[in-house]
C-alpha cells in the first residue's frame, strides 16, 4: 500500500480512544483513501487498517467498536476472528495465523498521528 498520510498527520485526540479503547476513521483522497482504526491498551497505541484479513470486510459491527466485550483483543464481527492488540496477529477464527496490516502511529502531545 502506499503511503496513507504525511508523518504526523493527527488522525485522533487520544482522548477519543477513552470509552470504547479504539476510533475508527477514514484518511486519504481518491484512490489513496482507506479506512483505518487506532486502539489503545495501557500507554501504548496501535493502528491497523481496518480489513479482516479473511475476506477484507471492515472489521466493527457498530462505529468504533473493534474491542471484544470481554476486552483484550479486536474482534471482527463479521466471523467472530480474534486478534491481539499489540501486534493484530489473529489467534482465533478463519484468518487463525495472519495479521491485521499496520499503520504506525504515536501519540503525540494529546492526540494520535501517524508515525
Amino acid at each position: 500500500m502506499s503511503r496513507i498520510a504525511p508523518q504526523g498527520t493527527i488522525l485522533c485526540p487520544l482522548s477519543a480512544l477513552d470509552e470504547t479503547g479504539a476510533k475508527g476513521m477514514w484518511i486519504g483522497e481518491g484512490d489513496d483513501r482507506h479506512s483505518l482504526f487506532v486502539v489503545r491498551e495501557g500507554d501504548a497505541v496501535f493502528g491497523y487498517i481496518n480489513s479482516c484479513p479473511h475476506i477484507g470486510v471492515p472489521l466493527e459491527f457498530e462505529p468504533d467498536e473493534f474491542i471484544s466485550e470481554f476486552g483484550g483483543e479486536i474482534l471482527c464481527s463479521t466471523h467472530g476472528a480474534r486478534f491481539r492488540i499489540a501486534d493484530g496477529y489473529c489467534v482465533s477464527g478463519p484468518c487463525s495465523g495472519d495479521a491485521l496490516e499496520p499503520v504506525a502511529v504515536r501519540i503525540e502531545g494529546d492526540n494520535v498521528v501517524l508515525a
